[in-house]
Protein backbone atom coordinates (compact mmCIF):
# COMPACT_ATOMS: atom_id res chain seq x y z
CA UNK A 1 0.00 0.00 0.00
CA UNK A 2 1.48 3.47 -1.05
CA UNK A 3 2.16 6.10 1.83
CA UNK A 4 -0.51 9.11 1.32
CA UNK A 5 0.74 12.33 2.42
CA UNK A 6 -1.92 13.69 5.04
CA UNK A 7 -3.21 17.22 4.22
CA UNK A 8 -4.91 19.08 6.90
CA UNK A 9 -6.72 22.66 4.61
CA UNK A 10 -7.15 24.71 7.75
CA UNK A 11 -3.30 24.73 8.77
CA UNK A 12 -2.53 24.88 4.94
CA UNK A 13 -5.21 28.06 4.69
CA UNK A 14 -3.45 29.92 8.47
CA UNK A 15 -0.35 29.52 7.10
CA UNK A 16 -1.17 31.02 3.88
CA UNK A 17 -2.85 33.62 5.49
CA UNK A 18 0.52 34.20 7.25
CA UNK A 19 2.44 34.70 4.67
CA UNK A 20 -0.18 37.10 2.62
CA UNK A 21 0.26 39.37 6.20
CA UNK A 22 3.79 39.15 6.15
CA UNK A 23 3.74 40.12 2.47
CA UNK A 24 1.51 42.73 2.85
CA UNK A 25 2.20 44.89 6.18
CA UNK A 26 4.97 46.40 7.41
CA UNK A 27 4.60 46.12 10.87
CA UNK A 28 2.68 43.02 11.78
CA UNK A 29 2.48 42.08 15.62
CA UNK A 30 0.73 38.36 16.85
CA UNK A 31 -1.91 39.35 19.87
CA UNK A 32 -0.76 36.35 22.86
CA UNK A 33 -2.33 35.52 25.54
CA UNK A 34 -1.07 32.36 26.50
CA UNK A 35 -4.39 30.30 25.87
CA UNK A 36 -4.91 27.53 23.56
CA UNK A 37 -5.70 29.74 20.32
CA UNK A 38 -2.62 32.01 20.69
CA UNK A 39 -0.32 29.06 21.20
CA UNK A 40 -1.81 27.17 18.46
CA UNK A 41 -1.09 30.37 16.12
CA UNK A 42 2.59 30.38 17.44
CA UNK A 43 2.62 26.92 16.17
CA UNK A 44 1.31 27.72 13.00
CA UNK A 45 3.87 30.83 12.46
CA UNK A 46 6.70 28.56 13.16
CA UNK A 47 5.79 26.40 10.09
CA UNK A 48 4.80 29.49 8.05
CA UNK A 49 8.57 30.90 8.46
CA UNK A 50 10.55 27.61 8.90
CA UNK A 51 13.52 28.01 9.39
CA UNK A 52 13.93 31.20 9.72
CA UNK A 53 11.81 32.40 12.99
CA UNK A 54 8.75 34.51 13.66
CA UNK A 55 9.34 37.60 12.06
CA UNK A 56 6.93 39.79 14.22
CA UNK A 57 7.26 40.29 17.63
CA UNK A 58 3.78 38.60 20.36
CA UNK A 59 2.10 41.22 22.41
CA UNK A 60 0.14 40.66 25.52
CA UNK A 61 -2.49 42.73 26.73
CA UNK A 62 -2.01 41.93 30.42
CA UNK A 63 -5.23 42.94 32.52
CA UNK A 64 -3.26 42.22 35.82
CA UNK A 65 -5.94 39.50 36.64
CA UNK A 66 -4.52 36.43 34.65
CA UNK A 67 -4.46 33.09 36.15
CA UNK A 68 -0.61 32.56 37.52
CA UNK A 69 -0.09 29.17 35.26
CA UNK A 70 -0.87 31.46 31.97
CA UNK A 71 1.71 33.87 32.84
CA UNK A 72 4.42 31.15 33.33
CA UNK A 73 3.68 29.79 30.48
CA UNK A 74 4.09 32.80 28.57
CA UNK A 75 7.14 33.96 29.60
CA UNK A 76 8.51 30.09 29.51
CA UNK A 77 7.11 29.75 25.71
CA UNK A 78 8.90 33.26 24.29
CA UNK A 79 12.07 32.13 26.07
CA UNK A 80 12.28 28.62 24.58
CA UNK A 81 11.50 29.94 21.30
CA UNK A 82 13.90 32.78 21.46
CA UNK A 83 10.57 35.35 20.51
CA UNK A 84 10.05 38.97 21.48
CA UNK A 85 7.78 40.01 23.62
CA UNK A 86 5.62 43.37 24.58
CA UNK A 87 4.08 43.38 27.88
CA UNK A 88 1.32 46.58 27.91
CA UNK A 89 -0.51 46.74 31.25
CA UNK A 90 -4.19 47.66 32.10
CA UNK A 91 -2.75 48.61 35.22
CA UNK A 92 -1.32 51.48 33.34
CA UNK A 93 -4.15 52.90 31.66
CA UNK A 94 -5.65 52.76 35.21
CA UNK A 95 -3.17 54.51 36.86
CA UNK A 96 -2.96 57.10 34.11
CA UNK A 97 -6.55 57.93 34.34
CA UNK A 98 -7.45 56.68 30.91
CA UNK A 99 -9.81 54.29 32.20
CA UNK A 100 -11.85 53.47 35.47
CA UNK A 101 -11.52 50.35 37.55
CA UNK A 102 -14.86 48.31 37.35
CA UNK A 103 -16.65 46.91 40.97
CA UNK A 104 -18.93 44.93 42.33
CA UNK A 105 -19.91 41.16 41.92
CA UNK A 106 -19.33 41.33 37.92
CA UNK A 107 -15.96 43.72 37.79
CA UNK A 108 -13.73 42.29 35.04
CA UNK A 109 -10.79 44.34 33.26
CA UNK A 110 -11.62 42.58 30.13
CA UNK A 111 -13.00 46.14 28.84
CA UNK A 112 -10.34 47.87 29.85
CA UNK A 113 -7.87 46.47 27.85
CA UNK A 114 -9.61 47.75 24.66
CA UNK A 115 -7.96 51.35 25.45
CA UNK A 116 -4.72 49.88 26.55
CA UNK A 117 -4.29 47.66 23.21
CA UNK A 118 -5.15 50.98 21.21
CA UNK A 119 -2.40 53.05 23.10
CA UNK A 120 0.07 49.89 22.17
CA UNK A 121 -1.16 50.05 18.26
CA UNK A 122 -0.34 53.44 18.03
CA UNK A 123 2.84 53.36 20.33
CA UNK A 124 4.66 50.56 17.69
CA UNK A 125 2.72 51.69 14.81
CA UNK A 126 1.06 48.76 13.81
CA UNK A 127 -0.83 47.89 10.72
CA UNK A 128 -1.90 44.29 11.32
CA UNK A 129 -2.69 42.83 14.58
CA UNK A 130 -2.93 38.82 14.64
CA UNK A 131 -5.57 37.46 16.74
CA UNK A 132 -6.82 33.55 17.29
CA UNK A 133 -10.66 34.52 17.62
CA UNK A 134 -12.63 31.87 15.89
CA UNK A 135 -16.16 32.22 14.16
CA UNK A 136 -17.42 29.47 16.09
CA UNK A 137 -17.29 31.65 19.40
CA UNK A 138 -19.47 34.06 19.39
CA UNK A 139 -21.86 35.35 16.83
CA UNK A 140 -20.26 39.02 16.34
CA UNK A 141 -16.65 36.85 15.57
CA UNK A 142 -18.89 35.01 12.85
CA UNK A 143 -19.61 38.13 10.96
CA UNK A 144 -16.06 39.41 11.32
CA UNK A 145 -13.85 38.94 8.15
CA UNK A 146 -10.18 37.05 7.93
CA UNK A 147 -8.62 40.48 7.39
CA UNK A 148 -10.55 43.15 9.76
CA UNK A 149 -10.06 46.74 8.58
CA UNK A 150 -10.42 49.32 11.89
CA UNK A 151 -10.42 52.87 11.31
CA UNK A 152 -7.98 55.24 12.91
CA UNK A 153 -10.12 55.42 15.95
CA UNK A 154 -9.87 51.40 16.43
CA UNK A 155 -13.26 50.84 15.33
CA UNK A 156 -15.09 47.90 13.55
CA UNK A 157 -17.97 48.74 11.24
CA UNK A 158 -19.46 45.19 11.11
CA UNK A 159 -21.84 46.73 8.21
CA UNK A 160 -18.86 47.78 6.23
CA UNK A 161 -16.27 44.73 5.49
CA UNK A 162 -14.91 43.68 2.62
CA UNK A 163 -15.76 40.73 0.59
CA UNK A 164 -13.02 37.99 0.48
CA UNK A 165 -13.62 35.59 -2.57
CA UNK A 166 -11.60 32.93 -3.89
CA UNK A 167 -9.42 32.93 -0.94
CA UNK A 168 -8.03 36.54 -2.16
CA UNK A 169 -7.34 39.12 0.93
CA UNK A 170 -7.00 42.44 0.40
CA UNK A 171 -4.56 44.46 2.79
CA UNK A 172 -4.86 47.61 1.41
CA UNK A 173 -5.47 50.19 4.19
CA UNK A 174 -5.46 54.13 4.51
CA UNK A 175 -3.50 55.87 7.03
CA UNK A 176 -4.16 55.48 10.09
CA UNK A 177 -6.15 52.14 9.80
CA UNK A 178 -5.33 48.94 10.89
CA UNK A 179 -6.09 45.39 10.44
CA UNK A 180 -6.98 42.20 12.63
CA UNK A 181 -6.06 39.18 11.50
CA UNK A 182 -8.12 35.99 12.17
CA UNK A 183 -5.92 33.13 10.81
CA UNK A 184 -7.90 30.21 12.57
CA UNK A 185 -11.35 32.18 12.03
CA UNK A 186 -12.56 28.77 10.33
CA UNK A 187 -11.34 26.81 13.01
CA UNK A 188 -13.94 25.28 15.38
CA UNK A 189 -12.73 24.60 19.13
CA UNK A 190 -12.66 20.84 18.55
CA UNK A 191 -10.14 21.23 15.36
CA UNK A 192 -8.16 23.45 17.61
CA UNK A 193 -7.90 20.59 20.34
CA UNK A 194 -7.46 18.03 17.25
CA UNK A 195 -4.66 20.56 16.40
CA UNK A 196 -2.76 20.63 19.56
CA UNK A 197 -3.15 16.50 20.06
CA UNK A 198 -1.59 15.90 17.01
CA UNK A 199 1.16 18.36 16.86
CA UNK A 200 1.72 17.20 20.77
CA UNK A 201 2.20 20.83 21.62
CA UNK A 202 2.58 21.65 25.14
CA UNK A 203 -0.14 24.38 26.91
CA UNK A 204 -0.91 25.68 30.45
CA UNK A 205 -1.74 23.25 32.85
CA UNK A 206 -4.88 25.19 33.81
CA UNK A 207 -6.54 23.17 30.79
CA UNK A 208 -6.33 20.35 32.33
CA UNK A 209 -8.21 18.62 35.58
CA UNK A 210 -6.83 19.58 38.95
CA UNK A 211 -8.02 20.24 42.20
CA UNK A 212 -8.95 23.78 42.78
CA UNK A 213 -10.26 26.18 46.03
CA UNK A 214 -14.09 27.34 44.27
CA UNK A 215 -17.12 28.32 44.70
CA UNK A 216 -20.60 28.25 42.83
CA UNK A 217 -22.05 31.67 41.46
CA UNK A 218 -25.03 31.72 38.81
CA UNK A 219 -24.94 27.74 38.25
CA UNK A 220 -20.95 28.30 37.27
CA UNK A 221 -17.85 27.37 39.22
CA UNK A 222 -15.40 30.11 40.04
CA UNK A 223 -11.56 29.93 40.93
CA UNK A 224 -11.41 31.10 45.11
CA UNK A 225 -7.89 30.98 45.02
CA UNK A 226 -7.05 34.57 44.43
CA UNK A 227 -8.41 37.93 45.82
CA UNK A 228 -9.17 39.60 42.46
CA UNK A 229 -12.28 37.29 41.97
CA UNK A 230 -15.62 38.64 44.07
CA UNK A 231 -16.59 36.68 46.75
CA UNK A 232 -19.58 36.74 49.06
CA UNK A 233 -19.05 35.98 52.56
CA UNK A 234 -22.35 32.97 51.15
CA UNK A 235 -20.35 31.69 48.78
CA UNK A 236 -18.80 29.07 49.99
CA UNK A 237 -15.57 27.60 49.14
CA UNK A 238 -14.74 24.36 48.32
CA UNK A 239 -12.37 22.09 46.59
CA UNK A 240 -13.31 20.95 43.31
CA UNK A 241 -11.99 18.61 40.11
CA UNK A 242 -11.82 21.31 37.69
CA UNK A 243 -10.35 22.54 34.58
CA UNK A 244 -10.72 25.71 32.37
CA UNK A 245 -11.99 25.29 28.71
CA UNK A 246 -11.13 28.58 27.45
CA UNK A 247 -8.33 31.40 30.27
CA UNK A 248 -9.42 34.86 30.25
CA UNK A 249 -9.15 37.12 33.07
CA UNK A 250 -9.77 35.10 36.47
CA UNK A 251 -12.97 37.39 37.68
CA UNK A 252 -14.82 36.34 34.15
CA UNK A 253 -13.59 32.95 33.84
CA UNK A 254 -15.42 30.17 34.98
CA UNK A 255 -14.23 26.39 35.07
CA UNK A 256 -15.65 23.29 34.67
CA UNK A 257 -15.87 20.03 36.51
CA UNK A 258 -13.51 17.49 34.60
CA UNK A 259 -11.20 15.08 35.16
CA UNK A 260 -9.71 15.46 31.95
CA UNK A 261 -6.19 15.07 32.87
CA UNK A 262 -4.63 14.41 29.21
CA UNK A 263 -5.09 15.93 25.48
CA UNK A 264 -6.81 12.84 24.66
CA UNK A 265 -9.90 12.95 27.36
CA UNK A 266 -10.05 16.68 26.88
CA UNK A 267 -10.94 16.10 23.02
CA UNK A 268 -13.31 13.35 23.78
CA UNK A 269 -14.87 15.88 26.42
CA UNK A 270 -15.09 18.81 23.69
CA UNK A 271 -16.52 15.83 21.15
CA UNK A 272 -19.49 15.38 23.85
CA UNK A 273 -19.90 19.06 24.81
CA UNK A 274 -23.59 20.69 23.74
CA UNK A 275 -21.91 23.65 25.60
CA UNK A 276 -20.10 26.29 23.80
CA UNK A 277 -16.63 27.36 25.50
CA UNK A 278 -17.70 30.89 26.13
CA UNK A 279 -20.52 29.84 27.87
CA UNK A 280 -18.12 29.70 31.06
CA UNK A 281 -17.01 33.87 30.16
CA UNK A 282 -19.44 36.20 31.91
CA UNK A 283 -18.42 38.99 30.30
CA UNK A 284 -20.14 37.71 27.39
CA UNK A 285 -23.25 37.81 29.08
CA UNK A 286 -23.99 41.41 30.16
CA UNK A 287 -25.88 42.14 27.24
CA UNK A 288 -26.85 39.92 24.00
CA UNK A 289 -24.52 42.05 21.66
CA UNK A 290 -21.66 42.70 24.62
CA UNK A 291 -18.86 41.04 22.63
CA UNK A 292 -20.26 43.66 19.16
CA UNK A 293 -19.88 46.51 21.25
CA UNK A 294 -16.70 45.75 22.78
CA UNK A 295 -15.55 44.55 18.95
CA UNK A 296 -16.82 47.95 17.64
CA UNK A 297 -14.98 50.02 20.24
CA UNK A 298 -11.51 48.70 19.11
CA UNK A 299 -11.49 45.08 21.20
CA UNK A 300 -9.64 41.95 19.86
Amino acid sequence: MKNTININPLENEAIYIFREVAAQFERPVLLFSGGKDSITLVRLAQKAFYPAKIPFPLMHIDTGHNFPETIEFRDRLVEELGLELIVRNVQDSIDEGKVREESGKYASRNVLQTTTLLDAIEEFKFDACIGGARRDEEKARAKERIFSVRDDFGQWDEKNQRPELFDMLNGQIELGQNVRVFPISNWTELDVWSYIQKEQIEIPSIYFAHTRATFLRDGLIWSAEDAVVYREDDEEVQEREVRFRTVGDMSCTAAVLSDASDISSVVQEIRESTISERGARIDDKRSEAAMEKRKQQGYF
